[in-house]
């Protein structure tokens, strides 16, 4: 995401720093589609609507409140671009109206109520670093994960209490890392502490409560430092308003210069943005994509959601730093990416990059913060001020995501109806391209809505980028996770 601070001078920081990546095959529709799962398993009935992702995660919303204890989540299915409902039991007229408004019903055994008591279960008898557990709709379990750590009466300990949570209430895994939080470095933000230098990373630019110009990053990230820099020893151009953690995992980041300009649009590099028109809750099975400065742009799917991760403290030895609600992916990530951007293709601000284990060489879990929740916990909203609700104002996707776009389809409806390659469509109307703040980019006239195709040039300048990783060690380091805080 592009943060333009434009006083005397313009000078704009390019969010992903290191580009190298082949960002426009990666943002192609068909990314990572030999991940999804399918309506394989028994008991899916029913036919359904084709839906975006951010489509199927509003209707996921709406069906849970309807079905009411027969809920039992929900999951996306990629490959068919369909909504699947659990439920265990219910008024049939409510099922068939969740048939009728476009979902999947699958019946299964364990109810949502059953999988969050066998989650206090865990959270009881298993708290244990190096631990953590998310809620996955695709199999009806609780799926355990234990790190490399966790060995010897740890792991008995988390084994027995899994298994007397009953047959068919979780499954339990071994992970080859160790789950650490990612502090050292979209864009890379830096501050110097008494223990050495703290590298993260930006995820949103935001507005906060007060109108004064702000991004959210982890909440690690903020604890760790309290005044941050775009480079690695230049001078602060933000101040931490907030920062949660553990127990939750964002801060609130003001700029320093009121007159900062802060668009909300993710920098996904060589000059290719991503504009950012609302925030969206995750849905298990939708494909998201991660930037980071150490490892930029990743892709891959949620897993899991409302997780529990029990970190080992790296400020309270033996102790450990418990975060709740998170997202849970297989998206890869590495010490530096800490606070990055988890997204959807259609714009949508999903997550802020917390912690995991694995690399990208190996692959691994990574967990995010909600930004839905954070945006609410701290009373900013995106951007220059809109869409801070999931859906906003904008409509539901950029488009058809499988990059053609929908010609009747009117702005709103095209969530910023501009190339989100960064060719803008002059067409729109500035209220319509969500804040897009300075668009110097080459503009594409020729570009469809929705276009995803890496045509056009990505919206302003990227002097001053805070790619800059001298001194944050190797960013392709495939060695165990790290920490600099």
């Amino acid at each position: 995401m592009s943060h333009k601070r434009m006083p005397k001078r313009k000078v704009a920081i390019a969010v992903g720093g290191v580009a190298a990546l082949g960002a426009a095959a990666i943002l192609l529709p068909n990314a990572n589609a030999s991940q999804d799962h399918g309506n394989q398993a028994a008991g899916v009935t029913g036919s359904a609507k084709t839906l975006k992702a951010t489509q199927a995660s509003n209707l996921a919303a709406q069906l849970e409140k309807a079905l009411g204890d027969a809920a039992a989540g929900s999951y996306y299915d990629g490959a068919k671009q369909q909504l699947v409902v659990n439920v265990v039991s219910g008024d049939n007229n409510v099922i068939a109206q969740a048939k009728k408004a476009g979902a999947v019903v699958r019946q299964v055994k364990n109810s949502t109520r059953a999988l969050k008591s066998a989650a206090g279960t865990l959270k009881t008898k298993a708290t244990i670093p190096g631990t953590s557990w998310a809620v996955d709709p695709r199999t009806d379990k609780i799926l355990v994960t234990a790190d490399s750590t966790v060995t010897g009466a740890k792991w008995n300990r988390l084994q027995s209490t899994v298994q007397s949570l009953g047959s068919g209430m979780a499954t339990l895994k071994k992970s080859a890392g160790s789950f650490k939080t990612f502090v050292s470095g979209g864009d890379a933000i830096f501050s110097q502490t008494q223990q050495g230098g703290v590298r993260c990373s930006l995820g949103f630019n935001v507005t906060a409560s007060d109108g004064s110009p702000a991004f959210l990053t982890a909440g690690h990230c903020g604890v760790a430092a309290k005044d941050w820099s775009d480079s690695q020893n230049g001078q602060p151009i933000a101040s931490v308003d907030q920062a949660k953690f553990p127990g939750n995992d964002f801060s609130l980041v003001k700029y320093t210069d009121a007159n900062t300009q802060a668009p909300s649009e993710v920098n996904t590099g060589n000059g290719q943005t991503v504009q950012i028109t609302q925030a969206a809750d995750a849905t298990v099975g939708e494909t998201v994509f991660r930037i980071g400065s150490t490892t930029g742009l990743h892709d891959g799917q949620v897993t899991g959601l409302d997780a529990t991760v029990n970190f080992a403290s790296e400020t309270n030895p033996g102790g450990t730093d418990t975060v709740n609600g998170l997202i849970q992916t297989n998206v890869c990530a590495e010490p530096g990416d800490s606070g990055g951007s988890l997204f959807t293709q259609d714009g949508g601000a999903v997550g802020l990059t917390s912690g995991g284990s694995g690399d990208c060489t190996s692959g691994g879990e990574t967990f995010f913060q909600p930004v839905t929740a954070a945006l609410q916990a701290t009373g900013a909203t995106l951007g220059n001020g809109g869409n801070a609700g999931n859906g906003g104002n904008a409509g539901n996707g950029a488009g058809d995501q499988s990059g053609s776009a929908d010609p009747s389809a009117s702005a709103g409806d095209q969530s910023g109806a501009g190339d989100q390659s960064g060719a803008a469509d002059p067409s729109a109307s500035a209220g319509d391209q969500s804040g897009a703040g300075d668009q110097s980019g080459a503009a594409d006239p020729s570009a469809s809505a929705g276009d995803q195709s890496g045509n056009g040039v990505g919206t302003g300048e990227q002097s001053g980028s805070g790619s800059d990783q001298s001194g944050a060690g190797s960013p392709n380091d495939g060695s165990s996770l790290t920490s600099t805080r």
